[in-house]
């Protein structure tokens, strides 16, 4: 099997020409070398570019230590955060668990439950109902300390354990992931002693996942980061600017992407044959749409869990507005296998499926899909990987986000800042009478 994962974009032909890629190699390697040398717009936040290669044995083992410790402890981790704090490691967790490990009595991990990426109510309190009697920790993670979704959900979570397990054992029980030498989190663990971890001043929250915001929960679920970063260590080679730009998919990705977007196709939809990738797609969403969504540019993306959404967005996908294109990530082998048995009445019809696989069957619905969709008018680029592993994970990972930055300054923005996120919240702030925006909120009341 291959070790590197694969990008074929032959189903895009017809829609993009070999030409038109071709004259667009030499941007994307510049982009790729202005990433490399810091000279393009937010080179402050660059410090994920060699991350991986960079990552120490020594690091990965603190990280291993504490994570042990809390496994110890607890039968359930919350996992606090909201975008770049948590999508990063719920993807890697959701790909690599088994998806039913939760119903098991003698399970070795702790169960990961995630907070303070909504602001919902009743969510909170179903889950410190779920807590209740269950030993747990929290894992906060936040540059500031301050961002209202988890910082709330944190105050709310520190105070319920506390009550359970009293102050002491809930330091012991709480790990901070935080700016190295100020804010609200991190004058708080320093006051109360917990455990920290540093997010770097020069990586951005999306592109976080392979430092301790990652990492930490990532290795609480009892996934091989060692592997993870070994992947995405692997990638970062094969995504270096000197490969040949015939062979660096990074580069080729972005420049199709643009490609397609600057012939009308405003649209990406990543499509995956795998329900365990969900979360990996959430996380794509995030990495691409915050990055490239500004200066009124940039392609919107979506994203669809098939077969189950071939019955609900397949129609629109199929014949609607001819403004998509598709990435799909195809996984080459799964990790079990399980065959359609025979049946005597064979009143479904499947006989003709006895004795061949599931993901047979899976993979046909994949390559006819991918034809229905191309005869359709929708052009379509296969992200393939070898198997769901920490190490192919970890090249998908990096893959993207080396993609992403390429991309970004293909499109000619600084993919590395949003200050479009700022404007909700200073609304928000001033229709709850937060200290500082009383014009805001006197201007905002007329509007209302």
């Amino acid at each position: 099997m291959d070790k590197l994962i694969k990008l074929d974009i032959g189903k895009t032909s017809g829609f993009i020409s070999r030409a038109d890629i071709d004259g667009q190699a030499a941007l994307a390697k510049k982009c790729n070398e202005t990433l490399h040398d810091g000279s393009g717009k937010g080179n402050d936040f660059l410090g994920w570019l060699d991350l991986p290669s960079s990552i120490t044995a020594a690091q990965l083992e603190d990280i291993e230590n504490t994570a042990k410790t809390l496994q110890e402890k607890c039968e359930v981790i919350v996992l606090v955060g909201i975008g770049g704090s948590y999508l990063g490691s719920r993807a890697v967790i959701e790909s690599l668990s088994n998806a039913f490990d939760w119903l098991q009595r003698d399970r070795k991990t702790p169960v990961i439950l995630y907070a303070g990426n909504n602001i919902g109510e009743d969510y909170l309190v179903e889950l410190l109902a779920c807590l209740k009697g269950r030993s747990f920790g929290i894992v906060n993670i936040s540059k500031s300390g301050t961002t209202t979704e988890p910082a709330l959900a944190f105050r709310i979570l520190r105070s319920e354990l506390e009550k359970t397990v009293g102050k002491e054992e809930a330091k012991r029980r709480i790990v901070a992931i935080t700016d190295a030498a100020r804010g609200a989190l991190f004058t708080l663990a320093a006051k109360e002693g917990y455990k920290k971890y540093v997010i770097p001043d020069n990586v951005g929250g999306r592109y976080s996942v392979l430092t301790p915001v990652g990492l930490l929960p990532i290795a609480l679920a009892g996934i091989d980061i060692r592997q993870l970063v070994a992947g995405a260590a692997y990638m970062e080679k094969e995504t270096a600017p000197d490969v040949p730009f015939e062979k660096n998919i990074a580069e080729i990705y972005a420049v199709v992407r643009n490609g397609l977007y600057r012939k009308g196709r405003k649209i990406e939809i990543l499509a995956n044959f795998n329900p365990k990738l969900h979360y990996m797609a959430e996380w794509w969403k995030q990495l691409f749409g915050e990055s490239e969504g500004k200066e009124r540019k940039g392609v919107f993306n979506a994203s669809v869990d098939f077969t189950a959404d071939l019955h609900s967005m397949g129609q629109w996908i199929q014949e609607g507005e001819r403004s998509i294109f598709e990435t799909v990530i195809s996984v080459a082998q799964p990790n079990e296998t399980l065959t359609v048995p025979a049946d005597g009445e064979n009143l479904d019809g499947l006989n003709f499926l006895a004795g061949k696989r599931v993901d047979f069957v899976n993979k046909m619905a994949e390559l006819g899909t991918q034809l229905a969709h191309v005869d359709g008018g929708v052009p379509n680029i296969k992200v393939e990987i070898p198997k769901l592993d920490a190490y192919n994970i970890g090249q998908l990972l990096y893959f993207f986000e080396k993609a992403c930055g390429i991309s970004g300054y293909i499109l000619g923005v600084n993919p590395f800042d949003q200050p479009g996120v700022e404007a909700y919240k200073k609304n928000m702030f001033a229709l709850l009478d937060k200290p500082g925006f009383e014009k805001e909120s006197e201007a905002i009341k007329k509007r209302l």
